[in-house]
Parts: structure tokens; C-alpha cells; sequence
């Protein structure tokens, strides 16, 4: 919505951040162009909204529904960036998903898994345990999908769906 989403914050602060908070892969500005920034769950939900008018975070469910359409558990080369895109990765992108291996921000403030791993948030808190979120994962050399929840503090890639 236009709102300014703190970033660039020490691990400390990081962790510590109990609203919305974003981060660049590294704290490197160069990563920005290529992989695009990571958030924490709070600027997920926020109620004044992450994604532009018209558009939403996807829920677990959509999530669900665009992996039963690609193949499966089996659907990360669907979605990984094809060798021939630019920026490249090792998938087929037979989806048009494209997705870049942007790693992490783990919980504690950590940088983790750049340039092998995606992680994509949905909307979709774990019923179960207040502090979890669902998300689906994206590995180098692996055309599994995984679904797992992990820790509101930490930072994933987002992408959004058109309502």
C-alpha cells in the first residue's frame, strides 16, 4: 500500500521485531535486482496489505492447488527458473513461476541458503502453534516441493496472486 516496511536490520533487531520487517539477502543491495527481499510474517499479514490492490499473498491452500496442477510433491523444476532464463536456475519453469534460489532469514537474524534454496510464504498461519506460518521450499538439483511451517520471525520470498 505504499507503506515503508523497516528493513536493513542487525540480527539482533531482527529478531526482536514484532511487526512487519523486510531484509535484501545479505543486507547486500546487489541482491535486490535478482532475488527481491524477504519478509517476516508480520508484514505478511499486515492489514494494510504487502501485496498491491487487486492482489494477495496466496493462502496454504492455493499453494496446494498450483503444486496438485504442476505435478505434485514433485513440481520444483515446474517452478525453478529454467537454465536458458535470465536470471537462470535449474528448472524447466514449464509454470512461468520462475523462481530464484533467494535463500532466508532465518529467526535469530541469520542469512541462509542464497543462491541454492527458495522459500515462498503463504497467508496461512499453522492452526496448531500460533508462531508458525506454512510455506513451501524449493531446493538446487531437487524437484521436490516442500511444505512446512517455520517461525513468524523469520524471512521468506513472497510472491504474490492476482485476485
Amino acid at each position: 500500500n505504499g507503506h515503508a516496511i523497516p528493513g536493513n536490520l542487525s540480527n539482533a533487531a531482527w529478531q526482536g521485531a514484532t511487526s512487519g520487517a523486510q531484509a535484501i539477502y545479505g543486507n547486500d543491495a546487489t541482491n535486490l535486482e535478482t532475488y527481491g527481499r524477504l519478509y517476516n510474517m508480520a508484514a505478511v499479514l499486515n492489514t494494510k496489505g504487502l501485496c498491491p490492490n487487486g492482489w494477495h499473498v496466496p493462502t496454504d491452500d492455493e499453494f496446494t492447488e498450483l503444486t496438485t496442477l504442476l505435478g505434485g510433491s514433485f513440481a520444483a523444476g515446474a517452478l525453478r527458473a529454467s537454465a536458458t532464463d535470465s536470471p537462470s536456475w535449474d528448472g524447466s519453469n514449464s509454470s512461468g513461476f520462475s523462481a530464484l534460489p533467494g535463500g532466508a532469514r532465518d529467526a535469530y537474524g541469520s542469512f541462509i541458503d542464497g543462491g541454492a534454496d527458495a522459500y515462498f510464504w503463504s497467508s496461512s498461519l499453522n492452526d496448531l502453534s500460533a508462531a508458525q506460518a506454512w510455506l513451501r521450499g524449493l531446493y538446487s538439483g531437487n524437484d521436490f516441493v516442500n511444505r512446512y511451517d517455520n517461525h513468524e520471525r523469520s524471512g521468506f520470498s513472497v510472491r504474490c496472486v492476482k485476485d
